[in-house]
């Protein structure tokens, strides 16, 4: 509690020194910092024009709605605002020790319109941006799905993408990294800030529905088998880890009984990160768009893992959703010490006003332990506020569903059912707690 208290009291006290940016400045030194950025889903075609059919090839034809700079909730990123998105970091004042960024750079098009050299060129787009406004920052990236052509169908093998991004992020990463980046579009590496703390982004695409070089294979390019090892020896030299990957474990808090890769890999992976939950101290995803949480208990029921999945910088949605994202990142805070999770700023862009005025005005949208009145992000503190989300008409919940679409639209409600494949996605990442979990659900509510 002194922790908390002490760097509440140190935002509170510099809130007023940075409100034209909207985050308090840095916190104590007892605080460290990083930076989670995803699906960029840059379009380099969007451009204003009378004919909204044609203001992005993202739209495949749809009109867009109110296109402005800053883009259009039926387009992919336009570059400005993706750039918007990095000078707010650059100019927020925050000391962070390190960026993650969990993949997909490429624009929702179909396949005939990109081709591998069109992808390798939007990520070498993104990773200059990134490496030019941050030259001493380190970057820990992530492929999604989205980052190969054809999308989807992430090899088991050295591939000409995989060749790209290992020179393309050789500034950020050793010689291992860079080799088994190279071989299987994953690696581990140390921070250099925080000698004993390890990022092992792992290439969670290879497990992914519907990439068809996978089927059927019990350990795609043996990630499972290295994963394991790497634990092993982080485990062995007393080290901590944070797991980074684009498609997230668990289910999809937004359809029932569906998992975000297949279901054995998805058994697979609770099973390796139950075993090696003491070294893990963290997880962050992005893919779905959405901004969501999920604790990893153990076969007792008792929280062991913390996970986050971030929502997208893109805003785009298809002509069949009602809703969708207000663009997003966000800032972790931990302690250095142990690398224990303390808190969350997540910050947004009002999509709809930064078109109205011509002004990205990025601000915070919450602070985690704030919203919800919780001491930290560490598994207990999340299991026991998932707890308070499943009691009837609560308050929190219908914040943190506000949140997920990232204050998109604050009239958004969420049924009874919905309400279900929310909490039992929270709580539940392995097949027999999570059917439990929806059974009882629905009994408990006769639906």
């Amino acid at each position: 509690m002194a922790l908390r208290d002490a760097l509440f009291c140190c935002l509170l006290a510099i809130w007023l020194c940075q409100r034209s940016l909207g985050l308090p400045l840095s916190p104590a030194p007892a605080v460290g910092q990083f930076w989670h950025v995803t699906d960029l889903h840059l379009d380099p075609t969007y451009h204003i024009t009378d004919d909204h059919t044609k203001v992005c090839a993202s739209s495949k034809g749809t009109n867009a709605s109110n296109p402005g700079l800053f883009g259009d909730v039926m387009c992919d990123s336009p570059y400005h605002l993706i750039l918007s998105a990095f000078d707010f970091i650059k100019n927020s004042k925050q000391e962070a020790s390190f960026m993650i960024w969990t993949g997909d750079s490429p624009p929702h098009v179909p396949v005939s319109e990109l081709s591998t050299d069109r992808v390798i060129n939007v990520i070498t787009n993104m990773t200059t941006t990134i490496q030019s406004l941050f030259p001493n920052l380190q970057v820990f990236p992530a492929l999604g799905n989205h980052d190969y052509w054809p999308q989807d169908q992430l090899p088991t093998f050295t591939s000409e993408v995989y060749s790209a991004v290992a020179n393309l992020w050789k500034p950020w990463l050793d010689e291992e990294a860079i080799c088994t980046l190279r071989k299987g579009g994953f690696y581990s590496q140390k921070v250099s800030t925080n000698p004993s703390l390890r990022i092992i982004s792992l290439n969670t695409n290879l497990y992914y529905g519907p990439d068809v070089v996978t089927l059927n294979k019990t350990d795609p390019a043996n990630q499972f088998e290295w994963l394991e090892n790497t634990l092993n020896i982080s485990k062995q030299n007393k080290e901590k880890v944070y797991i980074i990957a684009h498609i997230p474990v668990g289910y999809l808090p937004y359809s029932m009984s569906t998992t975000a890769m297949r279901e054995y890999y998805n058994e697979k992976l609770i099973d390796i990160f139950r075993k090696y939950s003491n070294v893990i101290a963290g997880q962050f995803y992005g893919h779905t768009h959405r901004d969501s949480i999920m604790v990893l208990s153990d076969k007792e029921g008792n929280p062991i893992n913390s996970l986050f999945v971030a929502p997208a910088v893109t805003p785009v949605k298809s002509v069949l959703q009602k809703q969708t994202n207000n663009p997003g990142i966000r800032l972790f805070q931990y302690d250095p010490r142990d690398y224990k999770l303390l808190d969350m700023l997540q910050c947004y862009l009002n999509l709809t006003d930064a078109n109205l005025k011509g002004v990205a005005n990025w601000k915070l949208e919450y602070i985690l332990t704030q919203a919800y009145d919780i001491e930290d992000l560490q598994p207990k503190s999340l299991h026991g506020l998932a707890k308070q989300f499943a009691i009837p008409d609560s308050k929190k919940f219908i914040k943190y569903y506000n949140n997920f679409f990232v204050s998109y639209d604050s009239s958004v409600i969420c049924n009874a059912k919905c309400k279900a494949f929310q909490i039992c996605a929270i709580m539940n990442l392995d097949h027999n707690s999570y059917v439990d979990c929806i059974k009882q659900y629905y009994v408990r509510h006769n639906l």
